[in-house]
């Protein structure tokens, strides 16, 4: 039996991000459009967190809000 997952979309994602984190820029926002693997390293730069961290976040953002 095949698993059906809901995708939201990115607009969507995109406010939930921006209401997340704060200090991302709308320019920040653009480049995760087109490639979402660079969010651990925008919250890196804008938040200071070391590398795990900011990759924990992301994968409890990406899963709490079926971003995949």
């Amino acid at each position: 039996m095949a698993k059906h997952t809901r995708t939201t979309p990115f607009a969507e994602i995109k406010g939930k991000i921006k209401e997340r984190w704060k200090r991302l820029t709308d320019e920040d926002l653009d480049e995760l459009e087109i490639r979402a693997e660079i969010l651990a390293s925008k919250l890196q730069e804008h938040y200071g967190w070391e590398r795990d961290e900011a990759e924990r976040q992301v994968k409890e953002f990406k899963a709490r809000h079926h971003w995949h």
